[in-house]
Parts: structure tokens; C-alpha cells; sequence
């Protein structure tokens, strides 16, 4: 393979890891961002509204419970039959649910079947984002040049930040065209229906690819697994542990500053929804910048260095939460967003090489997978629901403080593993 072919290989390569979970991501987030907006009202509608936004807080929840089902679902064919299968599968069980919660019915239409349909798809939603970025990731790193692994692992973390920004984009873009009242009724369902034209885009790219090398030669050296879940847990339950833990401060990081931020700015300090979307647009501009720059420093210094850092400063800054939101100063509360959702593009840009470092070929699918969706319960399932809690029952500080325990934990589980920048794939 000559350079040129080479490098547009590796360049195909690289935007197919980053193009899917910028899809599911962005599936993922217009549901964070509906219940911030719209979804209590919708499908709780005989409640006050503080009971609203709990129940909408608990289905947004219902997805992380499931994803790391769908982490062991997909794992499982992911390393027995291949990554490229499993990742197509993945992106249309996702692509389906979110589709069908643009045609669900209200509750006003249907009575309790809607919000029980709705907690089937969310439901369905997790299963398909749990076996998303284990898969991506592992296309990003198993083809990823030597030494270059944590830049290349970069790429599925750039999808996060990237469909976040067109999930914004897209309520930013219907608060500014539509009344209230058409983006109750109607309005809020476009983003979701959006979501068929770009798993279509995103299924024409992952056909396309070919299965990871790393893969293959482990193929040829020895069967796969009949059971990956089974030596994962028998010998590799302390790597799936600590990982799960490096994530929560990824987790707790974004969906307090985006979900539980949103919803505070809007209710409690009357900034109008618009306004704050456009200034976490801003914020999510430094996860993206942040991302690369991490995944650079990893590779040149150590994963466990930058998460280190990156996880201390991450602690200190739950401080800043009360005095930046309550301020109720544009300036300020936008500076605390950008923040916060650096330090999230900081400690989550070298999990995409971490991960997978961290478990065989055999169950590298399943391991890293599970891995990345426990932290998600642990640090996200049920963080928006518990910081309206806290900010009910003791102030604002207090959901500061949840930033600075969730980063503790992380920081203490980087503390006990080893660095893998050197490790072989094998």
C-alpha cells in the first residue's frame, strides 16, 4: 500500500470511528435536551412541575441503566464475529428508537401507554449507544499507527462534542423559529425524525469498512470466545472496575453542565431558553478543543498523568459551581459551562485508547464496552435527578459538591491502575 492510499485508508478510517458516535451522540443528546425542555410536560402532564421535570430526570435515566446491557449484548458478536458487523447493528437499533420517539403519541393522546412506550425506547436507545463506542473505539485503536494510538482513540471522542453541537444547534435553531406553544406540540419532534437521514449517512460509511487487523490475526490464531462475558469477569473484573470508575467524572461533568444546567438556567434563573442554549453552543467548542489537545498530551506523557490532572482540577471546580450559575451573569455562568465541559473533553479523550489497553483481543469488546457504560450508571443515570434533589434540599453548592466527590472517585481509580501507553494490542 502506497502513502497516498495508506493515508486516505487511515483518513476513512478515522471518520468512520468519529461519524458513528457523532450520530448516536447526537441521538442521545436531543433526548437529554427535551427533557430539560419539553418532555415532562408532554408525557407527565398531570403533575406539578417539579414532579414534571423528576419523572422526565428518570427517563432520561432508564437509557444508562441499559447501556450496559447493550455493552454485553453487542460485545458479545463484537468479539466473536467482528467489530464491523456489531457497529452497523448498533447504529440502527439506536437510529430506530430515537426515530420512533418523534411519532409517539402524548399523553394526552394515549393516556399512560406513552410514557410507557417512551421508556421502551429510551430503553432501546441505551442498548444501541452501549454497544456504539466500545466498537468505535476499537476500530479507532486496533488500526491506530504505533504511538499514535491515544491521537487516534480521539476520534470516536470527538463525536460526543460534535453531536452535541447539532443537537443544540437544532433546538437552538426550532426556539428561534417556533412560538412555545408550536415547539410543545410539534416542534420538538423534528430533531428526533432528523436522526433516519443520518444513521442512513452513517450506515453508508460503516459498510464501507473492512474488519480491524488486530481482529482478524487473533482470529487466525485462535477461535473466539464461546462466552466473552465469562473470562472477562473471571479475569478481568479489576480492569473493568477501575474503569468504570475513571469515568464517572466524564459523566458527571457533562450531564450536570448540560441537563441539570439547562433546566436550572431556564426555571429557576429565567434566562430564556435560547440564550443558554447559545451559550453552552460556546461551552461545548472547548470540549472539542480540549479533546485533541488530551489525546496529544497522552500519547507524549501517559494516560495517567493528564487524567490525573485533568480529574483534580475537575474536583476543584465543583467550588465554582454556585458562586458562576447563581451569579445569573451571562459572562460568568457561560465561563463556568466552557469549564467544565473542557476538564469533560480533558478526562474523556484518552479513554478512547485506556479502555481497550486495558483488556485482551478476546474480550476487548465486551471489556472496554462494559466498562465505559457502568460509568455511565455510576456517574450519569441518575445525575440530573439527583442534583434537582440536592438543589431542592440543600442549594446549589451541594450539586458543586457532586462534581467534586464523582472526580474523586475517578482521580483514586486512575491512582490504581498502571500506564498502558507502551502496551501492545494482542
Amino acid at each position: 500500500m502506497n502513502t497516498t492510499t495508506q493515508r486516505s485508508f487511515t483518513t476513512r478510517i478515522a471518520f468512520a470511528s468519529f461519524i458513528g458516535t457523532a450520530i448516536e451522540f447526537y441521538d442521545f443528546y436531543i433526548y437529554g435536551l427535551a427533557v430539560a425542555m419539553v418532555i415532562g410536560p408532554v408525557f407527565f402532564p398531570n403533575s406539578d412541575p417539579a414532579v414534571q421535570a423528576l419523572n422526565a430526570f428518570l427517563t432520561f435515566g432508564i437509557a444508562f441503566v441499559a447501556r450496559p446491557f447493550g455493552a454485553l449484548l453487542f460485545g458479545h458478536f463484537g468479539d466473536r464475529i467482528g467489530r464491523k458487523t456489531t457497529l452497523v447493528a448498533s447504529l440502527l437499533v439506536m437510529g430506530t428508537s430515537t426515530t420512533l420517539i418523534g411519532v409517539l403519541p402524548s399523553y394526552e393522546a394515549v393516556g399512560w401507554v406513552a410514557p410507557l412506550l417512551l421508556c421502551l425506547l429510551r430503553f432501546g436507545q441505551g442498548i444501541g449507544l452501549g454497544g456504539e463506542w466500545g466498537g468505535a473505539a476499537l476500530l479507532a485503536a486496533e488500526y491506530a499507527p504505533k504511538g499514535k494510538r491515544g491521537w487516534f482513540g480521539m476520534f470516536p471522542q470527538l463525536g460526543p462534542p460534535v453531536g452535541f453541537l447539532f443537537a443544540v444547534g437544532s433546538f437552538l435553531l426550532l426556539a428561534n423559529l417556533l412560538s412555545d406553544a408550536e415547539f410543545r406540540a410539534w416542534g420538538w419532534r423534528i430533531p428526533f425524525l432528523a436522526s433516519a437521514v443520518l444513521v442512513a449517512i452513517g450506515l453508508y460509511v460503516r459498510l464501507k469498512l473492512e474488519e480491524t487487523p488486530v481482529f482478524t490475526r487473533a482470529l487466525k490464531a485462535n477461535p473466539p470466545v464461546k462466552l466473552p462475558l465469562v473470562p472477562l469477569f473471571a479475569h478481568h473484573a479489576k480492569p473493568l472496575i477501575l474503569g468504570a470508575l475513571i469515568m464517572v467524572v466524564c459523566y458527571a461533568l457533562f450531564y450536570i453542565t448540560t441537563v441539570f444546567s439547562l433546566s436550572y438556567g431556564v426555571s429557576k434563573l429565567g434566562i430564556p431558553r435560547p440564550q443558554f442554549l447559545g451559550m453552552l453552543c460556546i461551552a461545548v467548542v472547548f470540549m472539542a478543543a480540549a479533546t485533541p489537545l488530551s489525546a496529544w498530551l497522552g500519547d507524549h506523557y501517559g494516560r495517567r498523568p493528564v487524567l490525573l490532572v485533568a480529574g483534580i482540577a475537575a474536583l476543584l471546580s465543583g467550588f465554582l459551581m454556585e458562586p458562576l450559575l447563581n451569579s445569573g451573569s451571562p459572562v460568568s455562568i457561560t465561563v463556568f459551562l466552557s469549564l467544565e465541559l473542557f476538564l469533560m473533553g480533558a478526562t474523556f479523550a484518552p479513554m478512547g485508547a485506556l479502555l481497550p489497553e486495558l483488556f485482551p483481543t478476546a474480550v476487548r469488546y465486551t471489556g472496554a464496552g462494559a466498562a465505559y457504560n457502568l460509568g455511565g450508571i455510576l456517574g450519569a443515570s441518575l445525575a440530573p435527578y439527583l442534583a434537582q434533589q440536592l438543589v431542592q434540599h440543600g442549594g446549589l453548592a451541594w450539586v458543586g459538591g457532586y462534581i467534586s466527590v464523582a472526580a474523586a472517585i475517578s482521580v483514586l481509580a486512575v491512582l490504581a491502575i498502571h500506564e498502558t501507553r507502551h502496551q501492545e494490542l494482542a
